[in-house]
């Protein structure tokens, strides 16, 4: 009994410093991640003279609502709020249907070139945007659609390789027996595409569009590029009002940020379980 006590106890010394080195790092990790936020909370409900003269993480004397009024008003959030949406709705369904209809193709067909196709999305995934950024400001400015909300549209709606992935794993497990037996009845490739994958691919299509519409939202640089004009201004580029070629209105920057951050906040609070489900439901096969 003595010596089973003690190879416990010896165990247990052995994983004491892996465990203290665990929870360390985690602990400096949620530090990282919560001190930036706590500061901007409290920036948001403090003075200006209480930014500039007090600690960032010292509590504020009162809450001062007047900067979240203020900058409600000064980014017009509804505004950005309608453009962000209509940006983020239309993009979100464009990209879902391209990106499982590719995932269909990689999933269900041989073709030649196929290796090919594959290794030209990694390609694109490597190659850095902005050396492409030219081409593709004149294509937009060729296309007539510069300044207008379809040019975010239309860069948004190109599908990436992860969300191939994410959804040819789910085609990867629905039986091809399905396809075949649709094709016997005289269903297209089509209709068998529409009426059967899609449907069963739906819990990685709600993944893929809240992952994708927090994306857009949290975006600033193509909004800013490609829509300059102050009626399509989004969220994100309407932080750019606190900003001035000297001053800097810290107060209402921060309270600004609560307004964008607090959309993506709600989305993900109410929908999370469904991300992480779509993430791991066609991880393991059967």
């Amino acid at each position: 009994m003595s010596s089973l006590k003690i190879e416990i106890n010896g165990r247990y010394r052995r994983r004491l410093p892996v465990a203290f080195t665990k929870h360390g790092l985690l602990i400096a990790i949620a530090v990282i991640v919560l001190v930036p936020l706590a500061t901007l909370l409290f920036a948001a409900f403090k003075t200006t003279s209480e930014i500039t003269s007090g600690n960032p993480l010292a509590l504020p004397n009162g809450f001062y609502f007047d900067n979240l009024i203020s900058s409600f008003r000064k980014a017009d959030v509804i505004l950005s709020l309608k453009n962000t949406s209509i940006i983020g709705i239309v993009s979100v369904l464009a990209n879902m249907i391209i990106g499982s209809m590719l995932a269909y193709i990689i999933a269900r067909f041989d073709f030649r070139f196929k290796r090919v196709v594959l290794a030209l999305f990694v390609f694109g995934i490597i190659v850095p945007f902005y050396t492409t950024e030219i081409a593709r400001f004149g294509l937009i400015k060729d296309l007539g659609i510069y300044n207008s909300l379809l040019a975010p549209i239309l860069i948004y709606t190109g599908a990436d390789m992860v969300q191939i992935f994410i959804y040819k794993q789910f085609m990867d497990k629905i039986p091809v027996e399905l396809d075949e037996a649709a094709m016997m009845e005289g269903a297209s490739y089509f209709k068998i595409y529409w009426k059967i994958i899609f449907p069963l691919v739906l819990p990685a299509s709600a993944t893929l569009a809240i992952i994708k519409f927090v994306d857009i939202a949290n975006d600033m640089y193509i909004p800013y590029l490609y829509i300059p004009s102050e009626k399509f201004r989004t969220l994100s580029t309407s932080l750019m009002l606190f900003y001035g070629d000297r001053t800097l209105n810290w107060a209402g920057m921060s309270a600004g940020i609560l307004w964008i951050m607090l959309p993506t906040i709600i989305v993900y609070f109410f929908l999370q379980r469904y991300i992480f489900a779509g993430l791991v439901a066609g991880a393991v096969k059967e």
